[in-house]
C-alpha cells in the first residue's frame, strides 16, 4: 500500500492527499515534521535527504517534492484521464500553473500564514504581512484575469495545475478578510470548494 510521510497539515502534505483523494487511493499516512518531529531522524534523511515532507514509499519505490508526487500519483493510476491528460498542450498547461505556485505563490503566501497563525500576536511584524498581502493582491489578479473564460487553470476540466494553488488559495481566502473584488478567481475557488478530497484534505483549520 501507499504511504505518505508526512503530517496533514503541511500544504505539500495537502497536495498529496488531495491527489490520492481525487484518485480514489488507498494509502497510510505516517505524521512526521512539525510538532511530531521525525523528520530529522536518520532513517527518515535515508529517503528525504532534505528533511522535508512529503515522501512516498510506493511498493519500494521512494520519491519526495509534492508536485513530482503529485505527477507520479496521476501518470500511474489516471493516465489519460482530465487530471492527467494526454494532450501535451493541456498538460503543459498545467504543469505552469504548479511551478507558478512555486515560484510566486508560496513565496507570497508564506509570510501571511506564517505572520497570522504560526506568530503570536504580540510578535507579528504586520509591516511584512501587509507588503505579502498587497503581493498577494498583485499575485491573484493575474490568475483572475487568466480564468477569465475558464473554469479550472488549464481549461474546462479540472487538472493536477489546480491543485498546488488550490491548496494556498483556502489560506488565502480565510486570512485575508479584505480583499477587491476578483470574481473570476471566486468562482474557480468555488468550484474548488464542491470537491470532496479537497472539502476532506484541504478545508480544516489552519494551524
Amino acid at each position: 500500500m501507499l504511504r505518505i510521510l508526512g503530517r496533514k497539515t503541511s500544504s505539500n502534505v495537502m497536495e498529496v492527499l488531495w491527489v490520492c483523494g481525487e484518485l480514489k487511493l488507498e494509502f497510510e499516512r505516517v505524521d512526521i515534521g512539525g510538532s511530531f518531529g521525525g523528520n530529522d531522524k536518520p532513517e527518515y534523511l535515508a529517503k528525504n535527504p532534505n528533511g522535508l515532507v512529503p515522501t512516498i514509499e510506493d511498493d519500494g519505490f521512494v520519491l519526495w517534492e509534492s508536485n513530482a508526487i503529485c505527477r507520479y500519483l496521476a501518470a500511474k493510476h489516471a493516465p489519460g484521464s482530465t487530471i492527467w491528460p494526454d494532450d501535451l498542450k493541456t498538460r503543459a498547461e498545467a504543469d505552469k500553473w504548479m511551478d507558478w505556485q512555486l515560484s510566486v505563490v508560496g513565496g507570497m503566501i508564506t509570510p501571511i500564514f506564517w505572520g497570522l497563525v504560526r506568530t503570536e500576536p504580540a510578535k507579528r511584524d504586520m509591516k511584512a504581512i501587509e507588503a505579502a498581502i498587497q503581493r498577494g493582491y498583485k499575485v491573484w489578479g493575474m490568475l483572475d484575469k487568466h480564468l477569465a473564460g475558464r473554469k479550472f487553470v488549464a481549461g474546462e476540466h479540472f487538472t493536477l495545475g489546480d491543485i498546488p494553488v488550490g491548496v494556498h488559495a483556502f489560506r488565502w481566502f480565510n486570512l485575508v478578510k479584505e480583499r477587491p473584488s476578483m470574481p473570476n478567481f471566486e468562482a474557480w475557488y468555488d468550484r474548488l470548494c464542491q470537491r470532496p478530497a479537497y472539502k476532506e484534505h484541504c478545508m480544516n483549520p489552519l494551524t
